[in-house]
């Protein structure tokens, strides 16, 4: 399994460089958080499992697709949601935050897990307990055959892989466990494939966070059109988005 660095010169030339964490015991996660007021529409709302709010497939944006129409149990519209994972100034601000999947948690050194009874990546002297967040993280995985990813928590957690859905955890609710077995999904052994996973706390008073998967994510891809460039030659080059293709 490898990761790809981009190294960017000044005159603008781009060169990539590849580093192996095959048998790695840990991996690190890079996503991005999204800080909400309580007062947001969706946020501090009505508590219930509410499946079907976003649509099967990904957007082109990489994003999910609101399909709640007017509204649903537990959110407010296409308008208010598609606020949870973009930048909106003065409605949320924007955060990077790194988890760590460790394989010595279980007894299964294949199995890497993050595990947080209290998730809050945004707490502060002032704020020690902040409910009110998203957090998104793309990266990709080639498929080895016999993976599963397993999610324990609350609130709202979605997962694609390939684009496509493959957990919905939708909704303001306690803990619940999603899990999905990659050898039911008809990807095919050797293929590179994309991971997305989009996670949303959105209600007092818990906060609860656990990943177990054996798939080996790479590390730290970055969002969906967000690449931070470096050098004076590359000034107008935006949205490019770092990801391996699948072989067909």
């Amino acid at each position: 399994m490898k990761k790809i660095l981009l190294t960017v010169f000044s005159m603008g030339v781009v060169t990539l460089a590849a580093s192996s964490f095959v048998n790695a015991s840990t991996i690190n996660l890079t996503g991005t958080l999204r800080d909400f007021e309580s007062s947001h529409p969706d946020f501090q709302y009505v508590i219930g499992v509410d499946p079907g709010i976003v649509a099967n497939t990904l957007g082109v944006d990489g994003k999910p697709v609101y399909a709640g129409g007017a509204g649903t149990l537990t959110t407010t519209g296409a308008a208010n949601f598609n606020q949870w994972y973009n930048d909106v100034p003065g409605v949320n601000t924007t955060s990077s935050y790194t988890i760590t999947l460790d394989n010595s948690i279980t007894p299964d050194p294949n199995v890497y897990t993050f595990s947080d009874m209290t998730f809050f990546p945004l707490t502060a002297p002032e704020d020690p307990e902040n409910f009110f967040f998203t957090y998104e993280i793309h990266s990709d995985f080639t498929y080895q055959g016999g993976e599963t990813f397993t999610f324990s928590g609350d609130d709202d957690v979605w997962v694609f892989i390939d684009n496509q859905l493959v957990m919905d955890l939708g909704g303001v609710h306690t803990m619940l466990t999603g899990s999905v077995d990659l050898d039911t999904l008809g990807l095919t052994i050797g293929n590179d494939y994309d991971f997305d996973f989009f996670f949303a706390e959105r209600h007092t008073t818990e906060s609860h966070f656990r990943i177990d998967t054996s798939i080996n994510i790479n590390n730290e891809v970055p969002e969906p059109a967000t690449m931070i460039l470096f050098g004076a030659g590359l000034v107008g080059m935006t949205g490019l988005r770092l990801r391996r293709k699948k072989t067909k």
